[in-house]
């Protein structure tokens, strides 16, 4: 009796030994399918040359009308498309390999791509105050705290602004609005006073009223910035609608 109690004993440790190996490895069958869906989709998300859909559409949208792209607006990421791509990840201190990334569409100011929240509507994310920190910082580090939230303020009211693009970052990055983006200062590290300006402005401090064109009288080139109507001046920046 005591030695089938034993064997008993035995069979059933040895059964439940066997149900174990099996569920772990189950277990690790389902995390390797799981981890390689979820890098299936990582992958499905990034655009490059081959993509086609909306999503390639409004990246050639944007890079058209900031005057990265000259193609046509076809959804079909193609050489051209790829360029345009390179082009503004290099004037933007992006990785310049063709591919729309995370860190690409946060640029574009396609948040909900980029897994962020927009920015537009008033939504302000992390990852725009820093950005218009770094505007304010490449633009005006010299000037006023006042005038610092004074840029900020211009960046704000053209995403509100119909002319132009409808996200901070957008706007920071449309092709020739902002001298600190084409001479690579935009990639400056902001002091903590640039990133008090920003948060300011985002908070609704508009030293400018409204204006949404600014410059400094002793260095501007382009007739045209003097002919827009000047609201206040501080500093060495006149601000104008």
């Amino acid at each position: 009796m005591n030695r089938i109690i034993r064997v008993s004993a035995i069979a059933l440790a040895m059964f439940a030994v066997l149900a174990a190996a099996v569920f772990f490895t189950v277990q690790t069958a389902v995390r390797s399918d799981a981890s390689a869906a979820y890098s299936q989709d990582l992958e499905a998300a990034a655009l490059k040359q081959g993509s086609r859909g909306e999503d390639v559409k409004k990246v050639q949208e944007k890079l058209k009308r900031w005057g990265y792209y000259t193609g046509s607006v076809d959804g079909i990421y193609g050489p051209a498309t790829k360029k345009a791509v390179e082009y503004f990840q290099r004037k933007n201190g992006l990785t310049a390999d063709g591919i729309v990334g995370s860190k690409t569409y946060a640029a574009l100011g396609m948040m909900q791509q980029a897994g962020q929240s927009g920015s537009s509507g008033g939504v302000a994310t992390n990852s725009d105050t820093y950005l218009l920190a770094r505007c304010i910082y490449g633009e005006a580090r010299g000037e006023s705290y006042t005038g610092q939230v004074a840029v900020g303020a211009v960046v704000l009211n053209r995403v509100k602004s119909s002319q132009f693009p409808n996200t901070i970052a957008g706007v920071i990055y449309q092709k020739h609005a902002f001298t600190a983006v084409s001479d690579g200062q935009i990639n400056l590290t902001p002091d903590q006073t640039a990133i008090n300006a920003a948060k300011d402005a985002l908070g609704g401090w508009d030293p400018t009223y409204g204006c949404l064109y600014y410059y400094n009288p002793a260095t501007a080139t382009s007739q045209w910035i003097f002919s827009r109507e000047t609201v206040v001046t501080i500093g060495k920046h006149v601000f104008a609608i």
